[in-house]
């Protein structure tokens, strides 16, 4: 049994979040994605916990299940925020948990920390070492995964306030760390470019923080188990028995791929930050370095090498950012919503249509060049332009007009998928 899996989203109580991002929305937009299994995100917040606990029950191997059958695991993120060896650091950790008593405890020790009441991501002055020690004295079924882990601001390896090691950030805890996350503007390929990271699976996921389908699983790890149960999801992560590869998009459409400065207009290449010195030529102020700059800083190993055992990936872009870029339309209209939908005629989600429709098949559903851009998407083969200090990459396909601040609801008729 095959499972696609997004293990790192948020809901409504969160940061930055839409406020329709509840157990409904998420289960509905997970299976028009094609996403078989979802993190609860947030289980820390008391509003959120107590929704959680009213909508999703046990199924007795540490799998929830809502009415309807639709599988989660209880997850959250937290941001830790301290100072070691004379520098600020901030890590942000995605956490897993075997039941609702774990969790009462996890959330009992956050307390006694700070507050949890006022974000879905709370943050504390716990360093990653004594965090990790603190939460598998609590349970060994509790799973640590450091999140985007190179993300400048936030991430393990990040330029900005991150390490140059696992080792360096969880010390003698590093026994307890066994997988990565890639965040959206690293993909394998260049983490395989560090062998200190050979022993840690690595994994992806969307963070999640809106209820548009596209970022449902736009970034996803698949299992493939003869039954769903958190031990085999633990065993996965923990060995990689059970991993059978992670969906990526393009680093180059992550927020963070190559170095610059947003307010300037000013996206670098690594080769050329260097000759600048790291410094923006039209503000005179330091780049935001990003995630491949950090990753040649690092590695010890020339691009394109695979360690041996190493998982394998796929490359895919959202559905619905193909659309966009051909329609010259933004993501949040209904003229991109409704070729979405005539798209999803194709198949019985929307992983199901990039992975498996036909070129016949497809050209049924939409226009030619919409058609062969999604096989190109199959195969690799959509080039992006890279995103920088916080601005997506964006799919060179056609022009992609401003996408307007404030989402509004679209409204499509009905559909065996439900509602879009």
């Amino acid at each position: 049994m095959e499972i696609i899996s997004d293990l790192h989203i948020h809901g409504r109580f969160s940061r930055a979040t839409s406020k329709q991002l509840n157990i409904e929305n998420l289960e509905k937009y997970a299976r028009i994605k094609g996403v078989n299994l979802l993190g609860t995100g947030d289980f820390t917040h008391p509003e959120w916990i107590t929704e959680l606990k009213k909508e999703l029950k046990d199924d007795g191997t540490g799998i929830l299940r809502t009415k309807t059958d639709f599988p989660f695991v209880l997850q959250t993120e937290i941001s830790l925020v301290y100072s070691q060896g004379d520098r600020g650091r901030r890590v942000h950790l995605v956490i897993l948990a075997p039941n609702f008593g774990v969790v009462d405890q996890i959330t009992e020790y956050l307390k006694s920390k700070g507050r949890i009441d006022y974000d879905g991501r709370p943050i504390f002055n716990i360093n990653s070492i004594e965090f990790t020690e603190k939460l598998k004295g609590i349970s060994d079924k509790i799973e640590l995964i450091p999140a985007h882990i190179w993300t400048p601001w936030f991430g393990m390896l990040g330029s900005k306030s991150g390490f140059n090691s696992v080792k360096e950030c969880f010390g003698d805890q590093t026994k307890h760390i066994h997988a990565l996350e890639t965040g959206l503007s690293s993909d394998p390929l260049m983490n395989w470019r560090l062998s200190q990271l050979d022993k840690f699976q690595i994994v992806s996921s969307s963070d999640l923080h809106s209820f548009w389908p596209w970022r449902m699983g736009r970034e996803a790890t698949v299992f493939e188990f003869d039954k769903l149960s958190y031990d085999h999801v633990l065993k996965a992560l923990r060995t990689g028995d059970g991993l059978k590869k992670t969906i990526e998009v393009d680093p180059g459409y992550g927020k963070y791929h190559f170095d610059g400065h947003r307010n300037c207009n000013v996206s670098l290449e690594p080769r050329q930050s260097k000759e600048l010195n790291n410094i923006c030529p039209s503000c005179g102020k330091p780049l935001t370095i990003g995630v491949l700059n950090r990753v040649e800083e690092l590695a010890d190993r020339k691009e394109g090498y695979k360690p041996a055992g190493a998982k394998d990936y796929l490359t895919l872009m959202p559905m619905s950012e193909i659309i966009s870029a051909i329609l010259g339309k933004a993501i949040s209209t209904q003229t991109v919503w409704k070729e979405y939908y005539n798209i999803m005629k194709a198949g019985t989600s929307e992983y199901d249509v990039v992975l498996n429709a036909s070129l016949e098949k497809l050209k049924e559903a939409t226009n030619e060049k919409i058609a062969q851009a999604l096989i190109d998407n199959r195969e690799g083969k959509i080039k992006v332009k890279a995103g920088y200090d916080g601005k997506y990459g964006v799919p060179l396909l056609g022009e992609v007009k401003k996408q307007p601040q404030q989402e509004f609801k679209i409204k499509h008729k009905q559909t065996s998928l439900g509602e879009f």
